[in-house]
């Protein structure tokens, strides 16, 4: 807290209002007293002007381009570590040691199965119809009833041991949700393999033939989860903030969580961008005729632009050598051609560069997703699995905070002023 302050003057009355400074230079003026000390409220629709808490986490600069996991730059993980190792980051707040990223790989592997029972969820959706993602939040949320001594955390040891089993499980509930959408039998865990060679066994093994695949598949799906880790208050990580705020259990929240990333504008993007190039693919459009379309707003460059990022976004550079990395070991995509040239004409075009339409996260990860052969239905599921652990860092860090109050925004009324009952048969 510095000892700035704003002043606001209304109605004749001046009113000093604290200003706080985070520590890279964010400057913001501290309201909470507002509406007590003089009975406005401020109107911000969307939040995108409103600062909801403090944190530690994570830390976005998006005129710059940069990404940071508790100071952490986002290209030095992506180079030097994997999923698991910035998950203990993310929740804990230092980079593991050997011995604790031995003792978080052990709990995982020790909680990479689910209760039997819980296979009764599963077949309470109908075949072949069920999207993955209402199966993720449905059974996500059940997962609690099976763990009811961890609704209330008292300890490190409760939240050590609730992180593994939701970390772990997450995986195994994915998988299972796509192989119920598709008629498939069950695969269970192989405690033998990695965390994410572990999902795409389960994802795409068959019984009597296991899915071995290429390192290069492994490493980009942990890139994948890696950048999806966090990205402070968007509106899924925000939910989870306020579900947890009225002292909902972790389960319930992260679960919450998950509902909010369905939406296509937020964990659904990446999916509208492999539809945007399917339809270039099909030749509904050439990559000109759709960028003049854009031009036109008769639809939207998918993929490019971000409400934070004001410059390239530093996730998309990462996943773009990824992607090169997979073309490389043989996963050929014909709509990587067609991204990469629908890329290259925007860049140089004056009316994305002005408008500052970089590509997104959203752009190269659908294509990483696609190569790797998970389905369009299931992008969200694997959103929803790499965000994990900036949930739980965000719903712990609120939890641990003896000020979390429970969320509550006003609003400005516009309705009907007070007017008196009419009987039935008087109203017209």
């Amino acid at each position: 807290m510095s000892n700035d302050k704003a002043t606001l003057n209304y109605n004749g009355k001046e009113y000093e209002l604290p200003v706080i400074t985070g520590s890279e230079g964010e400057v913001g003026i501290d309201i909470s007293r507002l509406r007590s000390e003089s009975g406005l409220i401020t109107f911000d629709p969307g939040f995108g002007n409103t600062g909801s808490c403090k944190s530690r986490i994570t830390f976005v600069d998006g005129e710059n381009g940069i990404l940071r996991y508790r100071g952490y730059p986002i290209e030095e993980l992506a180079e030097h570590g994997n999923f698991i190792e910035t998950a203990w980051l993310l929740i804990f707040g230092e980079l593991p040691l050997k011995e604790d990223l031995a003792r978080f790989r052990a709990l995982l592997c020790a909680e990479e199965l689910i209760h039997e029972d819980l296979l009764h969820h599963f077949n309470g959706f109908p075949s072949h119809k069920s999207q993955p993602m209402a199966i993720l939040s449905a059974v996500i949320n059940a997962l609690g009833s099976y763990h009811t001594d961890l609704y209330d955390i008292n300890s490190k040891a409760e939240f050590f041991l609730a992180v593994g089993k939701i970390i772990s499980k997450i995986r195994t509930i994915a998988a299972f949700s796509y192989r119920k959408s598709i008629g498939r039998p069950f695969m269970y865990p192989d405690p033998d393999l990695s965390y994410c060679h572990n999902f795409l066994h389960m994802m795409f093994s068959i019984p009597n033939k296991h899915y071995d695949p290429p390192r290069a598949a492994v490493k980009a799906l942990s890139l994948v989860f890696m950048l999806h880790a966090d990205h402070e208050q968007n509106c899924s990580c925000s939910t989870v903030r306020m579900v947890g705020s009225t002292q909902a259990n972790i389960f319930a929240s992260v679960s919450a969580g998950i509902c909010a990333l369905w939406g296509r504008l937020h964990g659904g993007a990446n999916s509208a961008v492999i539809d945007m190039l399917e339809h270039i693919k099909s030749g509904d459009y050439t990559i000109d005729e759709y960028l003049d379309r854009v031009k036109k707003k008769e639809c939207k460059l998918m993929g490019f632009g971000h409400r934070i990022y004001k410059s390239f976004d530093p996730r998309a550079r990462i996943l773009k050598n990824a992607t090169h990395e997979l073309l490389q070991q043989g996963f050929n995509d014909e709509l990587l051609d067609i991204a990469m040239e629908l890329e290259e004409k925007a860049l140089a075009d004056d009316y994305f560069t002005e408008r500052k339409l970089y590509p997104n996260v959203d752009f190269y990860s659908g294509i990483i997703l696609r190569a790797l052969g998970i389905p369009v239905a299931m992008f969200p599921v694997m959103f929803a699995i790499g965000r994990m652990p900036g949930w739980i860092a965000h719903w712990y860090e609120d939890f641990e905070n003896p000020n979390t109050r429970i969320n509550r925004p006003r609003q400005i009324y516009t309705g009907e002023t007070e007017r008196n009952y009419m009987p039935i048969d008087f109203r017209k």
